[in-house]
Order: structure tokens, then sequence, then C-alpha cells
């Protein structure tokens, strides 16, 4: 079985292959493969099944080398039975607890649950030079999402006691149910940590209590770029609460909470909290399907003349205002000022029940279609 390399020292891949590994011998020759190469940094396992000798004997492998800077094993349980898949991710696991080299760990699409939450303990504790973890689509659930949010915890604490900075940038872990239940364990170790830059939790079934919690701890992450948090539900308490926080997030480039329901007082908040000016590096913003209305879209297009120079990129679809309401004109026209013309994406969803206003004045009446949700 040959190996896809980029470079024949560097990276180690077998992607998208739909390998079905089991034994060792299966493996052999990526073992032998491996350890030949000097240099590695890239592996990408993805798009394969491993049993739990083969992801054993792999791992050992990967044992033996202290360059690695990428491991992607995403989607590589297919068919596994459940008592398995813990096995291989420990083995995965263990083998880059001490990899001082370590970047990225990708274990996404892999359907584990909080089963495989568990094995990966040791390693989120011990390993405090890795910067990325990719967690997306694995059906967590509060219990996995606690377990994880604790381990790290426990990581940030050691770099305290050591006067150890942490390395942590990006958490990925959308859909995975996580639900109000883990927030204040995972709120807390993002707080601890206080160095994301990146945070990506959409469609995690998170409610209003919950948005306030992580929004405390995510206050604390003063460098962060991204955030993401679509499909949860914010209504007006979230928001409120979301919105406090947003004014200390002043490198924020990409902020996605569309389909959040952040209800006409909630949109309100958000917006005049980006009426302080203090987020003026923000490029892309998503607040489409968020049941807001023409007084959001208003205050919006002021923050955007003001202080949103640099947005490119702006999704208002699926709102409780007509796509030719003056606020929406207002809208374009501040994206205008800035060079950014096609900055507005498509409105050919909005929420029609409302009078229409040009001007400020009502002028016509449009009946209500069909509502996203």
């Amino acid at each position: 079985m040959s190996v896809d390399t980029a470079s024949s020292d560097t990276v180690f891949s077998i992607l998208n292959k739909g390998l079905k590994l089991e034994t060792v011998e299966d493996v052999q020759t990526f073992v032998e493969e491996i350890l030949a190469k000097e240099k590695l940094e890239t592996v990408i396992l993805s798009g394969n099944s491993f049993g739990v000798e083969a992801a054993q004997a792999l791992a050992g492998a990967l044992k033996n080398k202290n360059s690695i800077k990428v491991v992607n094993a995403s989607d590589i349980f297919t068919g596994r039975l459940r008592d398995e898949v813990p096995q291989a991710v420990r083995a995965i696991c263990d083998a880059l607890e001490d990899k001082q080299s370590l970047v990225e760990l990708n274990f996404s699409d892999n359907a584990f649950g909080p089963a495989g939450a568990e094995p990966m303990v040791d390693f989120l504790t011990n390993n405090r030079w890795f910067q990325v973890l990719k967690l997306n689509n694995n059906g967590l659930g509060v219990r996995g999402g606690t377990i994880i949010g604790q381990a790290l915890l426990e990581a940030a604490k050691k770099n305290n006691e050591e006067g150890k900075k942490s390395s942590l940038r990006t958490i990925i872990a959308g859909r995975n149910r996580l639900e109000n239940g883990s927030s204040k364990y995972l709120a807390n170790a993002f707080a601890a940590h206080g160095t994301l830059v990146d945070i990506r939790l959409p469609q995690n079934g998170i409610r209003p209590e919950g948005i306030a919690v992580f929004s405390k701890g995510l206050a604390a992450c003063k460098d962060l770029e991204v955030i993401d948090f679509q499909d949860n539900t914010f209504t007006t308490d979230g928001s409120v609460a979301f919105a406090e926080a947003l004014p200390k997030w002043k490198k924020l480039k990409n902020l996605n909470i569309g389909d959040c329901m952040l209800e006409v007082a909630g949109g309100v908040a958000i917006v005049e909290s980006l009426l302080k000016g203090c987020n003026n590096q923000l490029q892309t913003l998503n607040l489409q399907y968020n049941e807001i209305d023409r007084k959001s879209v208003s205050l919006l297009a002021q923050a955007i003349s003001s202080h949103l120079k640099e947005l490119s990129s702006l999704e208002l679809n699926g709102n409780k205002i007509h796509p030719e309401d003056s606020s929406i004109a207002d809208v374009k026209a501040a994206l205008e000022e800035h060079g950014h013309d096609n900055a507005l994406g498509d409105l050919h969803d909005m929420e029609n029940g409302y009078s229409l206003r040009v001007g400020g004045e009502k002028t016509a009446s449009i009946p209500p279609h069909g509502h996203h949700y």
C-alpha cells in the first residue's frame, strides 16, 4: 500500500484511502515509512478505519518522532465497536503526550462521545505545548465537554504553578451537544488559559445561561480574533451578557452569531456594544436569522460608518425587517463609505410581516411568509 506524501521526509498521509486496518501486520508498511522519516512533521490518518491493534502499532511509531507538528486523526473509527475506540484514542494520545513540537491535534468527525474524551485527559493535562485542538462533531455531550474542560483547567493550573504562559490558541468543538451543563467547566478553562485566539462552538444546544457563562469566561481571552457560536440560543439574556464581553475583544476579526435567536432587545444590546468602537478590526459579521428588527440595523449602520471600517462581509438575512427598509439602505451606504460595496449578503428570506418603512415613514404592509426555524 503506497503512501501519498507532499514531502518525502516531513509528511505521512493515507488520507481518504478507505482502509480498514485491524492488525499490526495491516499497518506494518506504514510503521516502517513513519520510522524512516527523520523530520516527520505532519501525520494524516483521516478517512480510514483503525482497530485497536492497528492504532497501537501506528502510535508506537509516532512515539519515537519528536518533530511532529500536526496529527489529523479525524474520521478514523467508522464501523468500530464502542469499546474499541477509547483504546485507540488513548494509544494515539499517549504517543503525543510528551511532544513539545506538537501544534495541532484533530480528532473531529469521530462519534466517540464522552467515552472518547476520557482517554484524552492525560494528554490534555500534560502536553502544554500544543496550540490547536479540533473536536468538531464528536458527540461529546455534557459529560464529554465537562471532561475536556476539567483536563484543560488542570493544564492551566500547572502552567500557573510553573509561571508558564499557556500555548492554547484554538478550540473547535461544534456539533457536540455541549449544552449548558458543560459550559462552566469549559468557560473556566478558557479563562484560566486566557490565550485563545479562535473559539468555535456552533450547534451545541447552548442556551442563554450557558452563553452568559461562556461570555464571562472568554472575556479573559483578550486576543480573540474568531468567535463562532452559530446556531445556539442567546435570547435577550444571553445577548446582554455577550454584549458586555464584546468590548474586551479588541482584536476580533470574525464574529458568527447567526441563527442564535438574539431577539429584538438582544440585537440592540449587541449592536450598541459595537457602537462603543472597541471592535474596529471586525471583518466578518453574521447576524442572520436572529429575530432582530430595524432598530438594531439602524444602529448597526451607525457602528459601521463610525467604527467598522474593515467590515467586508455582513449577513442580515432572515430577520424581522423588509429588505427595502431605509435602515438596510443605511447599512449599504455605510459599507460603501469604506469601499465594501458588495459586503452585504443575500436578503431573500427576510421576515416580511412588518411594515415597510422608507425614510422612517410607514408606506406599506408586507404579508408574512414562512419562518426559517
